[in-house]
C-alpha cells in the first residue's frame, strides 16, 4: 500500500499555464502551447493488496488527489480540485472549499479518460437524438457549461470460494391422463400426455475464482445508475499517479473497503449459484442452502472516468452519466408534454379511421 504522495505544481514548462492529462495518451498538455510533459512513472505494474493486512494497518493513508476539498451543501457530494471555489458537477449548487482532510486508502489504479470533450458532445448528442418524447430543448445538454470530468471510486475484489450446497434435482417424466369434453352433447374420453417432475436430493461442492469484482465506492450517485455504465476494460488500468487527474475532479469514497467486501459477495453469489445449479443437473434444480468459504482475498481501489453533465430543463435538474472510455450514455430525461399529447391524438386518430373503414366495409 503506498503513502501520501505531494501534489505537483502541474505548470507547464514552455510558457507557465497549467498543463492538464491528455485523454488517450500518458502525457499532460498545455491547452495554449501544446507542449507535453511525459507522466512520470507511467507504466508501473497494477497491485491486488491482501485483504487480511486491512486491519494491520496502523494508519490509512491519504490519497492526495487536489489541494482542496468541497462538500456540496446541496447533494452532499465529496469533491477535490486545486480550485478555491466551484460549482457542483452532480446538481450546480455552488461549492466552498472544506480544509478538512482524513486519513483514507490510496487509489492503486486508475482508468484515465480516453474520450474527450469533444467525444463526450458526440455522445451526447447521438443520445439525444435518440430519446423519443424528448423536448427540442434536450439538444442543449450536449452544449452544456457543467459537463464536468471525473473520476468516480470503486473497489475491485477478488476472492477463491468453495461452496458447500443442498438441494433437489428434478427429472421429466411423463403420463398419460385421461379427461372427457362434451362434443354435439354427448360426451367423449380422451387421453393426452402431461409432464410430471420428480424430484431427488442432489448436494455437492462447487468452487470458483473471482477476479475485479467491482463495488461502487460512493453513495453519492445510485449504485444501480452506476453498474449500468458497465462493462469498463478494468485490464487497460494503470497505476495510479496524479498526474492522470490534472484537469479533472476526483470523487473521494466514502464506502469503507469492508461494506464493499460485503456488497462485492452479494454479487458473487448469484453466479455461485448458478454453479451449483449446473452441477446439480437433470431438468430442474432447487438450491436450499449454500454455504461458500472465502480465501486468498485480495482487494484495491480503482477510479474510473466519468463525465458528469447537470442540465436544467422547466426548472429541473437533469443528470447525464457517459463512461470516459466507451462513449456508454445513461441518465435522466424530461418528456415532452406536447409531443404525448401530440402521439397519442395521432394514434386515436388511426384507431378512428381504421374502425370506421370497417364499419363502411359492412
Amino acid at each position: 500500500m503506498s503513502g501520501a504522495t505531494v501534489p505537483p505544481s502541474f505548470g507547464c514548462g514552455g510558457c507557465g499555464a497549467r498543463v492538464e492529462y491528455a485523454p488517450g495518451a500518458a502525457v499532460l498538455r498545455c491547452p495554449y502551447c501544446g507542449s507535453q510533459q511525459e507522466i512520470a512513472g507511467a507504466g508501473r505494474e497494477v497491485r491486488e493488496h491482501a485483504y487480511a493486512q486491512l486491519a494491520t494497518l496502523a494508519r490509512k493513508p491519504v490519497a492526495q488527489v487536489g489541494a482542496y476539498t468541497f462538500v456540496c451543501p446541496g447533494c452532499g457530494a465529496r469533491t477535490e480540485s486545486n480550485a478555491l471555489a466551484k460549482r457542483c458537477q452532480f446538481c450546480t449548487a455552488p461549492l466552498v472549499a472544506d480544509h478538512a482532510t482524513g486519513s483514507l486508502i490510496a487509489p492503486e489504479g486508475v482508468l484515465p479518460f480516453v474520450v474527450d470533450r469533444s467525444g463526450v458532445r458526440t455522445a451526447l448528442s447521438t443520445w439525444c437524438r435518440s430519446r423519443w418524447f424528448a423536448p427540442n430543448s434536450l439538444k442543449k445538454v450536449s452544449e452544456a457549461e457543467t459537463l464536468k470530468g471525473t473520476y468516480l471510486p470503486h473497489w475491485t475484489f477478488d476472492a477463491r470460494t468453495v461452496s458447500q450446497y443442498r438441494g433437489q434435482r428434478g427429472q421429466h417424466y411423463w403420463v398419460t391422463e385421461t379427461y372427457t369434453v362434451i362434443v354435439d352433447g354427448k360426451t367423449e374420453t380422451r387421453t393426452r400426455q402431461v409432464r410430471r417432475t420428480q424430484w431427488h436430493p442432489a448436494g455437492g461442492t462447487v468452487r470458483r475464482d473471482f477476479d475485479d469484482v467491482l463495488v461502487p465506492a460512493t453513495r453519492y450517485l445510485p449504485e444501480q445508475q452506476l453498474d449500468r455504465l458497465a462493462p469498463w476494460p478494468l485490464t487497460e488500468a494503470v497505476a495510479y499517479h496524479g498526474d492522470y487527474l490534472a484537469g479533472y475532479h476526483a470523487l473521494r469514497y466514502d464506502t469503507e473497503p469492508e461494506a464493499g467486501l460485503a456488497t462485492a459477495k452479494t454479487r458473487m453469489a448469484p453466479v455461485i449459484q448458478g454453479d451449483c445449479r449446473r452441477d446439480i443437473g437433470g431438468d430442474e434444480q432447487r438450491v436450499d442452502s449454500v454455504d461458500t468459504s472465502y480465501s486468498d482475498v485480495t482487494y484495491k481501489l480503482m477510479l474510473l472516468p466519468v463525465w458528469v453533465a447537470a442540465y436544467l430543463h422547466a426548472g429541473r435538474s437533469y443528470q447525464i452519466l457517459v463512461n470516459a472510455r466507451t462513449g456508454e450514455v445513461i441518465g435522466d430525461r424530461p418528456y415532452s408534454a406536447v409531443k404525448i399529447t401530440l402521439a397519442v391524438l395521432a394514434a386515436l386518430t388511426l384507431v378512428a379511421t381504421i374502425v370506421l373503414a370497417f364499419a363502411l366495409g359492412r
